[in-house]
């Protein structure tokens, strides 16, 4: 049951600062144990810097949303069109303290909405990161192969995970 007065809505710069934190605090919450505070400092550093996220909105075939209750952002979700038409789900994130309640099924569900057209939607999780994992396919998602996070050597493993939308 999500909390009342969730609000799911487009990001915007303004939100930036407060999306930085929640992505902070999210990734020592779910990595620090995989792999140490400090490799976990370097990547949300890297990854999201108020430099990155700014450039992440307002893109074309992108999604990038908040949620908040009250005047708090509680999550954040973004999402992509691939050639394919796929929709490429690349963040979802809820601070801790809002786990468990709705909340990032009501974000996944509205972030996928945003590709109508897409008949499937993929995305990537961190091969230890086993409650995401459990999630997703709470959410009808399902193995498909293990990975490297963009195929890189220096990232984490993961898995690629899928969910048919709807039959081409």
């Amino acid at each position: 049951m999500t909390p009342d007065g969730l609000i799911i809505r487009d990001a915007v710069t303004a939100d930036l600062p407060a999306v930085r934190a929640l992505l902070v605090e999210t990734w020592h919450d779910t990595y620090d144990g995989i792999y140490g505070w400090r490799r976990v400092a370097e990547i949300t550093n890297a990854w999201h810097s108020l430099e990155n996220l700014s450039a992440q909105l307002d893109r074309d075939g992108e999604a990038f949303l908040v949620a908040q209750v009250g005047e708090e952002i509680v999550a954040t979700s973004s999402a992509r069109r691939e050639r394919d038409r796929a929709a490429l789900l690349t963040r979802l994130y809820v601070l801790p303290a809002y786990q468990g309640i709705g909340i990032g099924r009501t974000l996944l569900q509205v972030t996928l909405a945003h590709f109508p057209l897409a008949p499937v939607a993929r995305l990537e999780v961190e091969l230890q990161n086993e409650p995401a994992i459990a999630f997703y396919e709470r959410m009808g998602f399902f193995l498909q192969r293990s990975a490297r996070f963009d195929g890189r050597e220096d990232t984490p493993n993961t898995l690629m995970m899928a969910k048919r939308l709807f039959a081409d």
